[in-house]
């Protein structure tokens, strides 16, 4: 991750990581702010879990200044609950993710296509019916299979080749940068609030390949978020269908964290230069954070 950057106390159980994540969208949900009360045992009842884990990710709130004793017991918020997202664990990737990652894979390798059944998926990843079921239903809306008449799956061609990712880019370098220079631009500031404390949740993470749909979510709401500031139309459903195209692709996440961390540190920086009211800096910005994406895509020969 960057230099010099502290990064949040590991917790030390998957559960209390967990417990931690749903107070922070607890405390969102509500929308907490600064002095609101928390309780061991009120969360415990609210989340349905015990209060040891609890208890464990109340005291790593408090020991990064987040939270502190209470004269009516308990803790109190020093911060609002966007402090809190910005800290929590991202949720651990399901098995309707996982399964969905493999099944991108072997499609793009070519293990994988023409007609299969259920059944023989069910074998073949050794999942059961309802995890099969999500992630069948999130590879159709992406585009990469297709449900038969009668029983069985069609695996599509995604056609989003080497060629057509850098037909994509040039596009995008075309519009993107554009829409931040339209008159009238605005930038949302509390969807902006809420890109960075995503996006720092995202550094501070150890990076899993099983994280990629998450990246890309996130990803492609920055994207859309940035254009929609434009006020037009067309340049957001533009950027809309762009993000549909691409979104199998990068589910086979093959960079690395380096590149997840550059991303990331990126879009930062833009949003920052916007805020600032910096739109030139920020397009020139975007534009080159474009074109070293771009640059990722390799020729096909």
């Amino acid at each position: 991750m960057e230099q010099g950057k502290v990064r949040p106390a590991a917790l030390p159980s998957r559960l209390q990581r967990s417990v931690l994540g749903r107070i922070a969208a607890l405390a969102r949900e509500e929308g907490l702010a600064k002095g609101a009360r928390l309780t061991e045992f009120g969360l415990a009842r609210r989340l349905s879990v015990s209060r040891t884990p609890v208890r464990a990710a109340l005291a790593h709130l408090a020991s990064r200044g987040l939270l502190r004793a209470s004269a009516g017991g308990g803790y109190e918020l020093t911060a609002g609950a966007d402090a809190l997202a910005a800290i929590a664990p991202q949720p651990e990737p399901d098995g309707a993710q996982r399964l969905t990652l493999a099944i991108a894979r072997d499609v793009r390798g070519g293990t994988l296509s023409g007609t299969v059944s259920e059944a023989a998926l069910t074998r073949r990843y050794r999942v059961g019916r309802a995890v099969l079921a999500t992630a069948l239903a999130g590879l159709a809306a992406s585009g990469v299979i297709a449900r038969r008449p009668g029983r069985g799956w069609s695996v599509l061609d995604p056609r989003y080749d080497a060629p057509t990712r850098a037909e994509s880019y040039r596009f995008r370098l075309a519009v993107e940068p554009a829409a931040l220079l339209e008159p009238g631009y605005r930038l949302d500031r509390a969807w902006a609030e809420r890109m960075r404390d995503e996006h720092r949740a995202m550094l501070a993470m150890p990076w899993r390949d099983e994280h990629a749909i998450a990246l890309f979510d996130m990803n492609a709401r920055f994207h859309e978020g940035l254009v929609e500031g434009a006020g037009n139309r067309f340049f957001l459903a533009a950027i809309q269908q762009q993000n549909r195209l691409r979104r199998f692709s990068n589910y086979d996440w093959a960079y690395g964290p380096g590149r997840v961390v550059q991303s990331c540190t990126e879009h930062l920086e833009i949003l920052d230069r916007l805020d600032q009211g910096e739109a030139g800096l920020a397009a020139l910005l975007l534009r080159r954070h474009l074109e070293r994406a771009a640059a990722l895509v390799r020729p096909q020969h």
